[in-house]
């Protein structure tokens, strides 16, 4: 009788603890079996049908996110030239890349400009130009040596005639950045875009329950290898992003209030969407440019789910007043993405107007696309090789003069 109960007992907890994992997952999307919903449409199912049935039924939960990301760019390879040339500056269409590499190798940032500062068109819009099959004018200057004694080469590339084009990104995805707004007396211009005086308005730039890292708070299913949807083709996360902090005030249900983590992510530039990438002119600040990405979440267990469930009245953000140029801006409170959706929240008894950066349509088309690329056996998941600390803060940059002493001044 008591074994029959152990058994029994034994069972019960089995499919409480019920898991899934990666092979699974995968052979499922392999015949088209998989179950896969959109990190809108699991918030519904749960209240529809509840967690358990949800738990046995969903496999994977796509997320997506679009809006401006400036720490990005791409690596070109243009191939030797006749007689062939050490390249030591080069310009795209106007814009310089960095040429540190090696002979024929180009790093291109998506922020930089001309030299005469032309916000109307810098990186992010040569970036844009090539995906959209438009032919680039290349400027170089060569170092001659020996082996690489030309000077200089003026022609015109494509993404059909470079060798490599890749995307490489080294901070993406921001994990519910900051609202910024403005309490001063004259109108600012800022990488959150344009501040208007007196509270007249709130910008923000997370797409709340669609983003990747707040359904994957503390980064169970998101890490480096992680297979992701990189402007409408396959990528992969490569590293944990620039200026990555895991060690930040969380809600009960994890998801930081202030920016946290982050994604540095590749992908090959011949396979993306236009659709999914553009170029951004941010007033009198600079030239940015808007990433779409989506990532899987592999419903592995219970506790995956319950993070997949956050919804925007659950994650809190922190409104800072930018009007201080300073990392240590004032902070006036916090707001949920409920609220900040809603078109106004209040700041200091004020009725103030909100904005999004980021493009919530966009990135509901993102998720939807990854959605469907795993629906059709097209898209499969990828286990992490490595997860992310959990133990991560960043150190500011501390500036010294040659005696040693601290040199704050601008």
């Amino acid at each position: 009788m008591t074994k029959n109960i152990i058994i029994v007992v034994q069972l019960i907890i089995s499919i409480m603890s019920k898991t899934k994992t990666y092979d699974e997952i995968n052979k499922k999307i392999a015949n088209k079996e998989c179950v896969v919903v959109n990190a809108e449409e699991i918030i519904e199912l749960v209240s529809k049908y509840g967690e358990k049935k949800v738990l046995d039924e969903v496999d994977v939960v796509t997320t997506g996110t679009f809006g401006p990301m400036c720490s990005s760019g791409i690596y070109l390879n243009f191939g030797h030239s006749e007689p062939p040339i050490k390249i030591r500056k080069a310009w795209l269409n106007g814009i310089p890349a960095y040429c540190g590499l090696a002979a024929v190798d180009v790093y291109f940032g998506a922020t930089e400009l001309d030299k005469n500062l032309n916000l109307r068109y810098g990186g992010a819009h040569v970036i844009e130009d090539l995906i959209k099959g438009k032919e680039i004018h290349l400027k170089a200057i060569g170092f001659p040596t020996d082996c690489y004694p030309r000077k200089k080469i003026d022609t015109y590339i494509s993404l059909k005639t470079v060798n490599q084009a890749v995307m490489f990104n080294p901070r993406n995805c921001y994990q519910n950045y900051g609202v910024a707004t403005n309490s001063s007396r004259k109108t600012i211009y800022t990488y959150m875009g344009k501040l208007l005086s007196n509270f007249g308005n709130a910008n923000y730039s997370t797409t709340g329950e669609l983003s990747p890292l707040l359904n994957d708070p503390y980064y169970k299913t998101i890490g480096i290898g992680t297979r992701i949807l990189l402007g409408g083709s396959q990528g992969y996360v490569v590293a944990e992003g620039t200026q990555f902090k895991s060690k930040v005030p969380r809600t009960i249900n994890g998801v930081p209030k202030q920016s946290a983590g982050s994604l540095g992510v590749i992908g090959n530039l011949k396979n993306i969407k236009p659709e999914f990438i553009q170029a951004v002119t941010v007033p009198k600040y600079g030239v940015s440019l808007s990433v779409g990405i989506g990532v899987p979440i592999p419903i592995l267990n219970k506790e995956i789910l319950k993070y997949t469930l956050v919804r925007n009245r659950d994650i809190y953000t922190t409104i800072y007043d930018y009007s201080v140029p300073s990392r240590n801006r004032p902070v006036l409170g916090e707001i949920n993405y409920e609220e900040l959706r809603k078109g106004s929240i209040k700041i200091n008894r004020r009725e103030v107007p909100t904005r999004a950066l980021s493009n919530y349509k966009k990135a509901k088309k993102v998720a939807n696309s990854l959605k469907n690329l795993i629906q059709k056996g097209q898209f499969f998941l990828q286990k992490p090789i490595q997860n992310f600390s959990l133990d991560k803060s960043v150190k500011p940059l501390n500036i010294k003069t040659l005696g040693g002493k601290n040199n704050d001044s601008c």
